[in-house]
């Protein structure tokens, strides 16, 4: 069923408008409630996010919150970067490779509503199992009270910042990110806080 809070979405000028009313019938077909969440359709069973339409400036995508879970036999199933652990997106650069796939897409979500109504869970990466950037080991080995209060933060607070610095290309980068966070890590504060 159509939520008309989502209707804007569908209404507005843009690039991936006939995919995205192209994939948003065969989701609904497919017995999920449509949400409006993170500004984007989201689909769900039981209050619980399974798929979600959006766009970007090369293709627009079902994004799959389970998706680490799903069989993929197509092997078309995208990780966005390497830090995304249980998502993954089913890409389209045009309308005719939707239509092409339909099927395909249809088994795509009827697989993943199975695995949300089974209640399996992919467990989340330990925080030890990020990549420490080398810049951020320098500071936490030259300043012992940040490195105290980081960790002292929560295992969630701590892999938002990891994920956070690791995200910087350029050293540069990695540097101001760290240095911008200091104040809120020694006030016991997570990256959104």
């Amino acid at each position: 069923m159509r939520n008309p809070k989502v209707e804007w979405f569908f209404a507005k000028p843009g690039k991936w408008q006939e995919c995205y009313h192209a994939l948003r019938d065969i989701v609904l077909n497919c017995g999920l409630t449509e949400e409006l969440k993170w500004g984007c359709p989201c689909y769900t069973y039981e209050q619980s996010n399974v798929v979600l339409i959006h766009g970007f400036k090369e293709y627009c995508a079902l994004l799959f919150m389970k998706g680490a879970l799903m069989s993929d036999p197509k092997s078309i199933l995208v990780q966005q970067t390497a830090n995304v652990q249980s998502a993954r997106q089913l890409r389209f650069s045009d309308l005719e490779a939707i239509v092409l796939r339909e099927a395909v897409i249809r088994d795509y979500i009827k697989e993943a509503l199975k695995i949300e109504k089974s209640g399996l869970k992919l467990p989340k990466k330990r925080t030890s199992e990020l990549e420490m950037p080398q810049e951020f080991q320098t500071v936490l080995t030259d300043r012992p009270e940040l490195k105290h209060a980081f960790y002292n933060l929560t295992p969630g607070r701590q892999r938002g910042y990891l994920l956070y610095f690791a995200g910087a290309k350029q050293a540069k980068t990695k540097m101001d990110r760290i240095k911008k966070c200091i104040p809120k890590i020694l006030d016991n504060k997570g990256l959104d806080d």
